[in-house]
Order: C-alpha cells, then sequence, then structure tokens
C-alpha cells in the first residue's frame, strides 16, 4: 500500500499531530548555486486547516524559497480572489511574502487531497489550474508547481504529461520510487512521460525507510544526469515513522547527514512547517553547517 506525503501530513493531523532557458525550471535557481554555503534551499508547505500561521527560522540552513504544495485542494482556495471558497482564517501572506526564506515561491496549482482520486481527475485539475494561475496573487511566483504525484504504478502517467502543455512555466512536477524499481529504471520511466521543459522533484523516500541518503543521492545522480541539473531537486523528507501509523521530526542525526548527503543538488525540505522545528534548525546550524566544506 502506498503512502504519499500527502497522506502522512494530513493523516497525522487527523489525529492530532532542451528549450529556451527562461522555459526551464532551474534557471531561476541558478543563483542558488553560487550563494554562500547552505544546507537547504528552502521548504515545502503542504498547507490545510490545521497548519495555516508558520513561522520559523529556516534562512539559518539557507533557505531563500517557499513551495506551496497547493493553493486550492478540493475545491477550497488558501488565497483569496481565486473565484472559490476560500478557507476560514487564511494564511496573513502580507507577512509570509517578508520572510527571509520566502524570497522565491513555487506555486503550487490545484489538487485532490485524495491522489487516487487526484490522479483520475487530473484533465480537471490541470484546468482549473491553468485558470488559477491567470489569476492576481498576494505574492509573485518564481516558478509553478503541479501538485499531483506521480510514481512507476500509475499506468496512466503519460496523459498527466500531456496535459501539462496547458500550465505555465517555469513547472515542476514531482515524483517517488516506493516500489524500488532502481534509479535506471526510475530515470527511464520518467524520461517516457516528462515533458522537456518540465522539472521533476524526486521524493527522496528516507523519511518512511524506503532507502538510505545515499541510495536516494544515486537516484538524484542518474536523474541529474538524464535530465540535467537545472530539471532536478531533491525532496528531503524530514519526517521519520513514529509506531501507530504516526509520524515524528526527523532526529538532528538522522536529518544532518541526509541532508549532507545531497549537497550539490537543489534541495527542499518536506515539510518544513511540521517537522523542521526550531531546535532541529539550531542543532543543524551548529552542528551541520560547519561541515559543508569538509562534505565536498
Amino acid at each position: 500500500m502506498h503512502v504519499s506525503r500527502r497522506d502522512i501530513l494530513l493523516g497525522a493531523a487527523a489525529s492530532g499531530a532542451g528549450v529556451m532557458l527562461s522555459g526551464v525550471p532551474g534557471a531561476n535557481l541558478a543563483h542558488a548555486r553560487t550563494r554562500k554555503p547552505a544546507l537547504i534551499n528552502g521548504i515545502i508547505w503542504q498547507i490545510h486547516g490545521g497548519m495555516l500561521d508558520i513561522h520559523g527560522e529556516w534562512e539559518m540552513l539557507g533557505a531563500n524559497t517557499l513551495m506551496l504544495q497547493w493553493i486550492v485542494a478540493d475545491g477550497k482556495a488558501f488565497v483569496p480572489g481565486l473565484g472559490l471558497p476560500v478557507v476560514e482564517d487564511a494564511p496573513n501572506w502580507r507577512r509570509i511574502r517578508r520572510e527571509p526564506w520566502t524570497r522565491r515561491m513555487i506555486v503550487g496549482l490545484a489538487t485532490q487531497m485524495d491522489e487516487p482520486e487526484a490522479r483520475r481527475n487530473v484533465a480537471a485539475l490541470v484546468e482549473l489550474s491553468a485558470r488559477i494561475a491567470r489569476q492576481k496573487l498576494p505574492f509573485r511566483a518564481a516558478a509553478w508547481y503541479f501538485p499531483v504525484e506521480a510514481d512507476p504504478t500509475w499506468a496512466d502517467v503519460g496523459k498527466m504529461g500531456a496535459l501539462l502543455s496547458a500550465l505555465p512555466r517555469p513547472l515542476w512536477v514531482s515524483a517517488y520510487d516506493n516500489s524500488n524499481i532502481g534509479a535506471e529504471a526510475f530515470a527511464n520511466w520518467v524520461e517516457g512521460w516528462l515533458p522537456k521543459d518540465v522539472g521533476l522533484m524526486f521524493q527522496d523516500g528516507v523519511g518512511l525507510h524506503m532507502r538510505t541518503p545515499e541510495s536516494a543521492r544515486h537516484y538524484g545522480q542518474v536523474l541529474g544526469k538524464r535530465l540535467g541539473p537545472e530539471r532536478f531537486t531533491m525532496i528531503a523528507e524530514a519526517f521519520r515513522p513514529a509506531g501507530d501509523g504516526q509520524m515524528r521530526p526527523a532526529t538532528l542525526n538522522e536529518l544532518g547527514p541526509q541532508l549532507l548527503a545531497y549537497q550539490g543538488f537543489e534541495i527542499l525540505v518536506f515539510d518544513g512547517p511540521h517537522y523542521l522545528n526550531r531546535k532541529l534548525i539550531y542543532g543543524l546550524a551548529r552542528e551541520y553547517l560547519p561541515r559543508l566544506s569538509s562534505a565536498g
């Protein structure tokens, strides 16, 4: 049974817990590789009713990018002005857009919370996403993300690949390999459906112990070589199983080596607001940020 990133956090909440450069997703990320050393480039925020007011000091680790996993889910909007019902107590975008970790924003568009339903309705979600991307937002989108996740068990993933032409660029999608088909086979599968002007974010699988950080790095190396580094981003899962179907934040000595293993890639942490808390931020800054030079 597949457990997706959205299943993990939404379940925890319920229980209380070859193209022109301008169109390449990574074109706007190039500056990040020339910045001072950073453990991470940004964080992902899975917005839902239990997490609408986020605060953190993720910039201490080098983060200057916030990716919103979606701004519309199940027909409800988390930003005003989209012609859809808006959630109560919507996020304070005026404050959020002024944070140092939101200098760049990757904006996830429309989805459904249930992943199989989202896949079945991918055409309608692309249509809705294209419409909301044309609306005025309370922040500037440096890039876009289409929030229907893919994996090799999705037989109709090619349908999504073809539909992505309707969405604005730069554009990203994400994929995972819980079937462990291997890096080369996974890259073959990705190349079979991903448009050449769309970037891939790879969910590392470390959070659910699907693979080690070293194995995830190998996937990243293969995908980066196949797609080009400007079209690849590593999603570092900052959670671990806590038993009874619950998740906990990764410990300092779990997450630190994981982030060091991914140096050289663009790194977004999932999910920053839920799992990358103040204590962990300070520990990483103290214990692991100084190791970047020795990590190469």
